[in-house]
């Protein structure tokens, strides 16, 4: 049974979404409190964390923020705010999808699962966990190829650890450093340019048109957002 946290102060609001996802098959644990529900996550073991924005205490902007330090797992911001701001901040903190209330319980569900399908289907969490499979991509983790409409395209070793980094965190903003430091192992400080020559390459193997790249985005002033 997939588990979730729900973090969330309106104590109504969160026992209805606890319903529909427990009539649903899945196992949830609720918090009321930023710091409440920041202690909760960081205990892991959850499948997905639901995370409301204005919180008493730590806000949700704050929790999701020190959440990605610790954790790739799904998180679903929640918010009665419909400003585009705010989704760009919480994208840019690394959510991954933001819903607005109000909204219906079986859209929050909907959006649970397919969550969750995709980060099992990245993460290797599936029956097919050494395949990953992403617009028109097929990546063989075990064999370390790369197939692309089903040809095999070349790839350096580090090009193939980018691709693989870039699909286990999807439609997050990853900026040079933290990625220089994930896949190269190596300090933030030292250059990083190799990050945009790799990005290049990568985008001229997987991009219909590596000038205008659909999937692997340059976020400006940001870094890189792979889209799925």
């Amino acid at each position: 049974m997939k588990e979730i946290l729900l973090i969330e102060d309106d104590i109504s609001i969160a026992e209805l979404q606890r319903d529909y996802l427990e009539i649903n098959d899945f196992r949830v644990d609720m918090e009321h409190t930023g710091d409440a529900g920041l202690r909760r996550a960081r205990g892991g073991g959850y499948d997905l964390i639901i995370l409301d924005i204005m919180l008493p205490g730590l806000n949700g902007f704050e929790i999701c923020k020190k959440l990605r330090s610790v954790t790739d797992v799904p998180i679903l911001l929640v918010s009665a705010k419909k400003e585009d701001i705010d989704k760009i901040r919480g994208f840019g903190l690394g959510a991954d999808d933001y819903i607005t209330k109000p909204f219906s319980p079986s859209e929050l569900v909907a959006r649970v699962k397919a969550h969750i399908m995709r980060y099992d289907r990245l993460s290797g969490k599936d029956t097919h966990s050494n395949t990953i499979f992403v617009h028109g991509i097929t990546i063989d983790r075990s064999a370390r190829k790369v197939y692309l409409n089903e040809e095999e395209v070349p790839f350096t070793t580090k090009e193939f650890d980018l691709i693989v980094f870039f699909v286990m965190n999807p439609n997050q903003v990853l900026n040079k450093e933290q990625i220089y430091q994930r896949v190269w192992g190596l300090d933030s400080a030292a250059d990083v340019s190799t990050v945009t020559v790799h990005i290049r390459k990568l985008r001229e193997k997987i991009e219909q048109d590596a000038s205008e790249p659909k999937f692997l985005e340059t976020v400006w002033g940001a870094g890189y957002r792979f889209n799925v």
